[in-house]
């Protein structure tokens, strides 16, 4: 199993999930978070923003869908200017259901 962290622009959210659930993948967590990049923010006239709010999308899935899941995210979410975001992959050792105690996935 692999874990999906992807941070996108919160425009970009809904062209996101629908790329996903093309996929087939419709189950995830969303998080609204606040962060900056390589630029340091933004500077809109005299007002310099150094956090920027974004949405974190967390999915845990099976490997063989994992490139097809990221390319869907990475196609969606990009405008082409900075800030677009980033996608996090890492390995899941285990998952467990809390109602059940039991694994799942």
């Amino acid at each position: 199993m692999k874990m999906i962290r992807a941070i996108i622009r919160p425009e970009k959210e809904n062209d996101v999930v629908k790329a996903l659930e093309l996929v087939g993948i419709s189950a995830y967590t969303k998080l609204d978070v606040l962060g900056r990049g390589k630029q340091k923010g933004i500077q809109i006239g005299s007002a310099v923003y150094d956090e920027l709010a974004k949405v974190m999308l967390m999915i845990v899935i099976e490997d063989q869908v994992s490139d097809e899941a990221t390319e869907a995210i990475a196609a969606a979410g990009r405008t082409g200017q900075f800030g677009d975001g980033k996608i996090f992959i890492s390995p899941v050792e285990a998952a467990i259901t809390v109602r059940t105690g039991k694994p799942s996935l």
